[in-house]
């Protein structure tokens, strides 16, 4: 058994939902592999090579690959399916655009948003908003198999030397192309990768006062900002900081949560984490069932309190 892993990268680096996904595939049951499709993209095979379990990375290089444009990513996947026994892709934007084309091609099942690998055919889900838990077994000889990234530990950049084949790249589908983008660029950790995050809720009642009291305790903490559904919806917040379901799932060893009553959707999001805070003035609200430490305060006189403290 084989597994392939298809790289999340940006032509130089691999990005770092990529060692997550690596380290759900070493514990089912074989070899590594990483797939880096992309235009100029040797620093990132070469990276890819260097990372502890990998045993081969195959590196297809062609300009209509540079932004990883779904279809012609599925058809580099498609093209060498056939020697592995598991594709896996990181449970991210990506890998959930290229998965599905893939499954759906090999008329096989995905296994999508594993947090867990009991053994080579047999995977634990989160189902219902993360309320429970589905141990999912697959029969298909080919597995298609997304990885939500902070089940699992990531695997360590460095100290791998995997041998790097080239591939021929599969012809451009022409179905797709690549326009443009626009990147929010920002100073602070990127919320996924973040190891402290201070997420505000609607009870900050402004996009000023969400600046106002939550930025000044990120910069102290040197966290991240993230917000909850209610109070992106009211525009406090930008959609990219959305933690929950709907949103960005996080694992950070801290998460504030403050103003956030807790709904099922947000706790789906960052119920990982290793350290949960939970400042709200209502006693019953549902985040501090999953809180570590909850504190019963009007978020206003609590955070500056907290930053003064700190």
């Amino acid at each position: 058994m084989t597994a392939l892993v298809i790289a999340e990268h940006d032509n130089a680096t691999v990005k770092g939902a990529t060692l997550n996904t690596v380290a759900a595939a070493s514990q089912m049951g074989g070899d590594v592999h990483v797939l880096i499709a992309g235009h100029n993209a040797s620093g990132a095979a070469a990276a890819a090579a260097q990372i502890a379990g990998v045993s081969k990375v195959i590196h297809a290089d062609a300009e209509y690959l540079a932004h990883g444009l779904a279809e012609n990513m599925a058809a580099e996947v498609l093209n060498i399916a056939s020697g592995y026994s598991h594709l896996v892709f990181p449970a991210t934007a990506s890998g959930k655009n290229i998965a599905p084309r893939v499954a759906a091609k090999l008329d096989v099942g995905q296994i999508s948003d594993i947090t867990k690998v009991e053994s080579p055919d047999t995977f634990e889900r989160p189902i219902y908003a993360g309320n429970a838990v589905a141990l999912v077994q697959s029969t298909d000889a080919t597995k298609v198999i997304t990885v939500r990234t902070t089940g699992f530990d990531p695997a360590a950049a460095t100290g791998g030397s995997a041998a790097v084949e080239t591939a021929a790249a599969q012809p451009d589908s022409g179905k797709s192309t690549f326009v443009g983008s626009e990147i929010a660029t920002s100073d602070r950790p990127e919320l996924t990768a973040a190891k402290v995050i201070v997420s505000g809720g609607r009870a900050l009642g402004s996009a000023e006062k969400f600046n106002d009291v939550m930025t000044p305790l990120a910069d102290k903490l040197g966290a991240a900002l993230g917000a909850s559904r209610a109070a992106v919806d009211a525009g406090y917040a930008p959609n990219d900081w959305q933690v929950g379901q709907t949103g960005k799932i996080v694992a950070p060893q801290l998460y504030i949560a403050a103003g956030i009553s807790g709904a099922i959707q947000h706790l789906a999001g960052m119920k990982d984490s290793k350290v949960i805070v939970a400042i709200n003035k209502d006693p019953e609200a549902p985040i501090f069932s999953v809180a570590d430490y909850g504190l019963e305060a009007d978020l206003f006189e609590a955070v500056p309190e907290l930053i003064k403290a700190l």
